[in-house]
């Protein structure tokens, strides 16, 4: 899952770009809502978390601007504001979720975990494809009942696969779901993960589709 956060309090973003990572999660990080325009026009993401009291805007304007723009992606407003008015006036602003500050980090991400299952489509955070079995939320994955261990990387390549079984994600779509804006990604780094992939989970759990991109394939031995 790849995650902009929006925050301009370098304390709390770090804290939660930490946290996320150890959760298998890409996130991309910028202080102001003009930044994260430009980044929203550039990359893939899956959740948006936001602050609300941006230098440069306020949050709630961005949120409007976004949706006006017919912008649909989840986005999780993250705020100090906890008057019952604000969290009302952000949900029918478009806000999909509203967690105040301080807050949990195993909140934080079983939320995300939440905003992005009903995305897809999804009731339950267990992932089941063939004999494959994967728990996003405590990154557990199974493969004929006998748990398989996967990079953080790796996690993240099997759920962007897993989250669209039917479609073929593009080299970009696939390297946006891997790596922030600020990583160094080497030229071969995508084709190493499938490798490992395709040896831990079965030669055809990923299909590569020549001039496109790549698509989820079946598990096994």
């Amino acid at each position: 899952m790849r995650i902009l956060l929006i925050e301009d309090d370098a304390l709390v973003a770090s804290g939660i770009v930490a946290g996320l990572r150890l959760h298998a999660m890409t996130v991309d990080h910028v202080t102001t809502a003009k930044a994260a325009r430009t980044a929203l026009d550039t990359g893939h993401f899956d959740v948006v978390v936001l602050d609300l009291g941006l230098p440069d805007e306020d949050g709630m304007a961005f949120l409007t601007r976004l949706r006006g723009a017919g912008n649909s992606l989840p986005v999780l407003i993250l705020t100090a504001r906890d008057a019952i008015e604000h969290r009302v006036a952000g949900l029918q602003t478009g806000a999909d979720d509203y967690l105040l500050k301080p807050f949990d980090l195993s909140e934080l991400v079983a939320r995300l975990h939440a905003l992005q299952r009903r995305m897809v489509g999804r009731s339950t955070n267990l992932i089941r494809h063939g004999s494959l079995c994967f728990d996003p939320a405590s990154r557990i994955v199974t493969l004929d009942g006998v748990p398989v261990e996967l990079s953080r990387r790796e996690l993240a390549l099997l759920q962007a696969l897993l989250n669209h079984p039917r479609r073929v994600l593009t080299t970009e779509q696939v390297n946006d779901s891997l790596y922030g804006f600020e990583e160094n990604v080497e030229s071969n780094a995508i084709s190493v993960h499938i490798h490992h992939l395709r040896r831990k989970l079965g030669p055809g759990i990923v299909e590569t589709v020549r001039g496109v991109g790549y698509r989820l394939g079946e598990a096994g031995p």
